[in-house]
């Protein structure tokens, strides 16, 4: 009796093994394809770009609230000493809670900057690159900050003529050209880089910086819902690829395929929206040598941040 269990067990465990061999075979696989895909993006995209970019210091720290904090940053001049951040976002990604956050601080907010006394917050990149406007960020308004990722204007253009070859499709709601270097005319149609960086920048009109942030926070929406309709899991790897060498990050390539892969297999993709400062917790102020600044409250702002990033 025992022995013919014995041989009775043993084309199961052959089966067992033939399963596991297939599945590491197909395992290995993927990941050889989307090695290649995401080489394959990036070669598409370096011969594109000017020069290295440069390695910053950023001691970032993890979100105690388990959240994974991007600093994400506009730069007019990416790489050199006197350019500002055009555009200051922090983006949190919250795996246990599937959500996914775009924070927007307006770069004429008057802040004390480590070291360097009150100016406005997008002088803290010119002062010290990402690492001194993280300072920054983490003294006045208690956010921590783990990651960052600086595109520069051209970069913009070229990270968006790529990822969409048909341009954006996108709701101008006016019509736009005042030192944006393009002419945009209101209602729904497709934008390549050049104009939809035109519009993300646009600023002129009664409501100046707010109504910029809004148009910032609306296109990075469209674009994660636009990338769905051509963007699956298995282009992934590519996509990533071309939009490296347009991106200075810290991040690791694994980390941003798989908040990638995780935003894309989703049910609820929307991205969740705010600004600093919140209404009626700011007073415009002309400060001598400075100009004209956001003079804030910075409790009041503390306290929704809070509560925007820990619901």
């Amino acid at each position: 009796m025992r022995d013919k269990r014995y041989q009775h067990k043993k084309p199961k465990r052959k089966k067992w093994k033939t399963f596991v061999l297939i599945l590491f075979l197909l395992l290995a696989g993927t990941l050889a394809y989307s090695y290649y895909q995401f080489k394959q993006g990036v070669a598409q995209s370096k011969e594109k770009v000017d020069s290295e970019a440069i390695e910053y210091e950023f001691n970032g720290d993890k979100d105690p609230y388990g959240g994974t904090s991007i600093l994400l940053l506009g730069s007019d001049s990416q790489g050199k000493e006197s350019s500002r951040a055009d555009t200051i976002m922090v983006a949190q990604y919250h795996p246990d809670r599937g959500t996914y956050k775009l924070l927007s601080i307006m770069r004429d907010t008057y802040v004390d900057i480590p070291g360097h006394g009150k100016h406005k917050i997008n002088a803290a990149f010119a002062l010290g690159g990402p690492e001194l406007l993280r300072q920054t960020i983490k003294e006045n308004f208690d956010i921590d900050l783990q990651y960052y990722s600086i595109i520069d204007f051209e970069g913009f253009i070229h990270l968006i003529d790529e990822a969409f070859p048909k341009g954006v499709e996108i709701e101008v709601e006016k019509a736009m050209s005042a030192n944006i270097g393009v002419q945009l005319e209101p209602g729904l149609q497709r934008l390549d880089g050049e104009h939809l960086l035109g519009y993300v920048r646009f600023r002129h009109d009664a409501i100046g910086d707010f109504g910029r942030v809004e148009r910032q926070q609306k296109t990075m929406q469209v674009l994660a819902d636009q990338m769905m309709s051509f963007q699956t899991v298995a282009k992934l790897p590519k996509l990533v690829g071309v939009m490296t060498p347009f991106v200075n990050t810290n991040m690791a390539t694994k980390d941003i395929l798989y908040i990638g892969k995780e935003f894309i297999s989703a049910k609820n993709r929307d991205i969740e929206t705010m600004r600093i400062p919140v209404d009626g917790s700011y007073q415009d102020k002309r400060i001598s040598g400075v100009g004209s600044v956001l003079a804030i409250d910075f409790e009041k702002n503390k306290q929704a941040i809070r509560e925007f990033f820990t619901k």
